[in-house]
């Protein structure tokens, strides 16, 4: 019969429709902002349809959600930061947009390259989110971060991070990246490892 499957379909949408105020009703107005109910309305226990009332509630991203990268530093012994970006300029080079710019300067006693960024830039706007630059950084100095909430009303004003806004902490990037945190510190103590092992072997 022509026309059966169109109104086997709105029927599927009607029914969804009065689904989502009978779910309503049966939540007493508890539907919406309190922990933990978006995971209530995503359940299977859930009817009808929903909507997150953002800014408010907000999905949980996953650990590999990656937006916009940052540069990690550790505590150094006297309070001081120290990054593990020593300037290689690899981030620079296999970045699609050519959205990192990165400033270089010579001891001028020695005159031999500070193994350190003088000058570090992200333009956040041309950034694709890719994440190459901490997937190719050696020295695990970049990584990719969660914070998406970046809108501003002047882009040349707040959307080229320079060093300091770029710089998080490693106990940060811990907090976001637990796992992938857990695994580079085993991989690290692995290598530390093996060269004590062959220093001792000498």
């Amino acid at each position: 019969m022509y026309g059966l499957g169109l109104i086997k379909g709105l029927g599927v949408t009607l029914k969804h429709f009065i689904e989502t105020y009978l779910d309503d009703i049966r939540w007493l107005g508890r539907r919406y902002y309190r922990e933990g109910a978006i995971a209530e309305r995503q359940g299977p226990n859930a009817r009808g349809v929903f909507t997150v009332q953002y800014p408010e509630e907000k999905l949980p991203v996953p650990e590999e959600f990656r937006y916009i990268p940052f540069l990690v530093y550790e505590d150094g012994k006297d309070g001081d930061r120290e990054l593990r970006c020593t300037s290689c300029g690899i981030c620079a080079k296999v970045c699609p947009p050519q959205c990192i710019w990165i400033t270089r300067s010579n001891d001028p006693e020695t005159g031999r390259p500070i193994p350190s960024p003088t000058k570090f830039f992200i333009d956040i706007d041309i950034c694709m989110n890719c994440g190459l630059c901490a997937e190719f950084c050696p020295f695990d100095a970049i990584k990719m971060d969660h914070d998406y909430e970046l809108a501003s009303y002047d882009r040349l004003a707040d959307h080229i991070f320079n060093k300091e806004r770029l710089s998080k902490s490693v106990s940060y990037y811990q907090s976001i990246r637990p796992t992938n945190h857990a695994f580079e510190e085993a991989k690290r103590a692995e290598k530390e490892a093996a060269k004590e092992a062959k220093r001792k072997a000498r």
